[in-house]
C-alpha cells in the first residue's frame, strides 16, 4: 500500500472523473479537468528542475488554482510551503529563506511584494503568477510566467512514476508567538491524523488506499466549504477530504458573513469549516439579518454540519448558533500543526463549559503532568497535551526546537507543543492555551483562553485578547485588550458578575484597553505580541487594583 496524497487524489479521479471537484462563484472544475491541469503544472515545475523534496511555495488566497497547485506539487513529489497572504516583505524573505524555497506560485496581487524580496532569495528561481481581479493592472514580472501559459506549454499526461509514504507534507505554522516553523509530516502520518486515514469518531484505521474513493463513489456527493484561508492546516485537510472521497469543494477568496451564507445557499453546501469566534461572530450577525441585497432570510436547507477547530469558540456563541441552526450538527475540535487532530466535542445547548474548548480527546492524545504521568480526571491538576503514534518528524531546519517539542517520555515519542489542559471528572479535556503566553500572577498560572472565553460571554464584548503585564506586587497582572460589540464600553465593575460565573476571582482582568479591532491571523489565531504592544502604548482605559481575592 502507498498511502500518498497524490495517489489518493488520483484514485478519486479514476473512479469519478466527471464529478465536479472545485467550484467558485464563476466556474467549476471536474476531477478530470483537475487531473489535466495539475499534471501540466507538475510537468512545468519538473521542467524547471524541481526534484522530489524541493520546496515549492503557494502564496494565494482560497482559489481553484491554489488547489490545483497543491495537487501538482504532490504529484511531482515536491514539498508544499504555505505562505501567509498577509506577510510583508521581511516575513516573506524569512519564509523563503527558512524553507529553502526554489519555486513559488502566487496570485498576481502579490507581485510587488515578491519582486521586492526576490533579489535577496537566490534559491528562488521559478515563479508562476495566478491571475486574479488585478489582471491588466499589474504586469507579470520579466522573470516570472503566467499560470495559464505554464499550463499551455506542458504535458497533461500522468507519467510521474511511483511515490512513497515517506514523501513530506509540510505545514508552516504561524503560531501565537515567535517566527513561523515548518512542521514536517510523513504523508502517511499526516493522512492517518488529518486526511481520513483514521475515523475521527470511532478511531478505526483505514487499511485500503482505495477505500475513501470507493466509499465516495458509492454515495451522494458531499459539498464542503472550508472558509479559513489555506495557510490553516484545517482548511487544507478539508480540501483533501473532498479530493479523496469525490466531494465538491467551494473555494472563495474572501471572508464576509453575507458572502458565506450566499455561497451556502447557492452551492447547497453540506459542511462548513470555521475557526472559532473570529468567524463565528460575523456569521451570526449576517444570519440574523438575512441578505441585505434582497431582504430575504438565508435558507441553508442542506447545511448538515458546522465544524470549528483550532481557535476559541465561545460557549455563548455556540448556544446562539444552536438556536439559529437547530437542524445543523455543530462541533468544536482541538488540534495544532504539531499534533494534528486531538479531540472533538458535539455542541449541545447549555453544555457545561470550563473556559477554553472542552472536548473528548482521541486514543492517541493524553494530558501529561510535569513527571510525564497522565493527569487524573477531576484532580484539578493542569498538564500538557501530548500526542503519540502518527506525529511529525520535527521542524524543518531547527533541531533545537524539534528536540524541545518532540520528546521521548517513558519510552514513548510524543509531540508536546506546549498546550496546557485540564482533565475534568467526566474525562473531557479543557484546553487552557499555549504555555508560552500563560500569565504568572502571585504564583498562580493563568491561561489567556480561559479568561478570553469568560470575557466574551458579556454581550458588550465582541472580541478580546488577554495578556500579562508587569506588576510590582503580583509579578504580573491579568489585563485585556477588548473590542466592543457596539458603542458602549463595559466597566470592570459591570464585567465582574459575568466573569466570576465563569472563572475564579484571581483570574479577573485588572486593566482594560479598548481598541477598534482585535488583530488576529487570517486563520483566526490570536496575535499576543500585538496585544502586548497595545498595553505598552498608553495607559489603560479601565483599571482596578487587585484585592487578593
Amino acid at each position: 500500500m502507498t498511502y500518498n496524497i497524490a495517489d489518493f487524489v488520483e484514485h478519486t479521479i479514476d473512479l469519478m472523473p466527471d464529478r465536479v471537484a472545485l467550484v467558485d462563484d464563476a466556474r467549476e472544475v471536474t476531477f478530470a479537468q483537475l487531473e489535466e491541469r495539475a499534471n501540466k503544472l507538475a510537468h512545468y515545475l519538473q521542467e524547471q528542475g524541481i526534484k522530489p523534496g524541493d520546496k515549492v511555495g503557494l502564496y494565494s488566497r482560497n482559489t481553484i488554482e491554489a488547489v490545483e497547485t497543491m495537487v501538482a506539487v504532490f504529484k511531482a513529489r515536491a514539498v508544499l510551503v504555505n505562505v501567509n497572504f498577509r506577510y510583508v516583505e521581511n516575513e516573506l524573505q524569512y519564509i523563503f529563506d527558512n524553507s529553502d524555497m526554489v519555486a513559488l506560485v502566487h496570485e498576481r496581487r502579490y507581485t510587488d511584494r515578491v519582486g521586492a524580496v526576490r533579489g535577496r532569495t537566490p534559491k528562488l528561481n521559478t515563479v508562476v503568477v495566478i491571475d486574479d481581479d488585478t489582471a491588466g493592472r499589474i504586469p507579470t514580472a520579466a522573470d516570472s510566467i503566467d499560470y495559464d501559459t505554464a499550463l499551455e506549454i506542458s504535458s497533461g499526461e500522468r507519467d510521474f512514476g511511483p511515490r512513497s509514504v515517506d514523501d513530506i507534507f509540510m505545514l508552516y505554522t504561524g503560531g501565537t508567538t515567535g517566527m513561523p516553523k515548518g512542521v514536517m509530516w510523513r504523508q502517511e502520518d499526516w493522512w492517518r491524523v488529518l486526511g481520513g486515514g483514521i475515523n475521527f469518531v470511532t478511531g478505526e484505521a483505514v487499511e485500503d488506499e482505495w477505500q475513501q474513493a470507493e466509499t465516495g463513489a458509492g454515495n451522494p456527493q458531499m459539498v464542503r466549504y472550508p472558509i479559513p484561508p489555506l495557510i490553516h492546516g484545517g482548511s487544507q485537510s478539508a480540501i483533501f477530504h473532498g479530493l479523496f472521497d469525490g466531494g465538491k469543494t467551494v473555494m472563495l477568496p474572501e471572508f464576509d458573513g453575507h458572502t458565506v451564507w450566499r455561497a451556502i445557499d447557492r452551492h447547497a453546501v453540506n459542511l462548513i469549516f470555521i475557526t472559532g469566534d473570529a468567524m463565528a461572530r460575523p456569521l451570526l450577525d449576517a444570519l440574523r439579518t438575512g441578505d441585505p441585497e434582497t431582504g430575504v432570510p438565508y435558507q441553508h436547507p442542506n447545511l448538515w454540519a458546522m465544524a470549528s477547530t483550532a481557535a476559541l469558540f465561545s460557549p455563548v456563541l455556540k448556544d446562539q448558533f444552536i438556536d439559529l441552526l437547530p437542524n445543523t450538527l455543530i462541533t468544536d475540535s482541538i488540534g495544532s500543526s504539531e499534533t494534528g487532530f486531538g479531540g472533538l466535542a458535539v455542541i449541545t445547548k447549555g453544555a457545561t463549559h470550563t473556559g477554553g474548548p472542552r472536548v473528548k480527546i482521541d486514543a492517541a492524545t493524553e494530558v501529561l503532568d510535569e513527571d510525564g504521568k497522565p493527569v487524573e480526571p477531576g484532580s484539578g491538576r493542569v498538564g500538557m497535551l501530548a500526542r503519540k503514534g502518527h506525529i511529525p518528524l520535527g521542524y524543518y531546519n531547527d533541531e533545537v526546537k524539534t528536540a524541545a517539542t518532540f520528546k521521548v517520555v517513558n519510552g514513548v515519542r510524543y509531540s508536546i507543543p506546549g498546550d496546557y489542559a485540564r482533565v475534568e471528572a467526566d474525562g473531557a479535556v479543557t484546553m487552557l492555551g499555549r504555555g508560552s503566553v500563560s500569565i504568572n500572577s502571585g504564583g498562580e498560572k493563568i491561561y489567556p483562553e480561559e479568561v478570553e472565553g469568560a470575557l466574551k460571554a458579556h454581550p458588550r464584548i465582541f472580541d478580546a485578547l488577554v495578556v500579562g503585564v508587569p506588576d510590582e506586587r503580583w509579578g504580573q497582572r491579568v489585563v485585556a485588550v477588548v473590542q466592543c460589540a457596539g458603542a458602549e464600553r463595559p466597566t470592570l465593575a459591570e464585567l465582574r458578575p459575568v466573569l466570576t460565573a465563569e472563572i475564579s476571582a484571581y483570574k479577573l482582568p485588572r486593566s482594560l484597553w479598548f481598541v477598534p479591532e482585535i488583530k488576529r491571523s487570517p486563520a483566526g489565531k490570536p496575535d499576543y505580541r500585538w496585544a502586548k504592544e497595545q498595553t505598552e502604548l498608553r495607559a489603560p482605559d479601565e483599571h482596578v487594583e487587585a484585592t487578593g481575592t
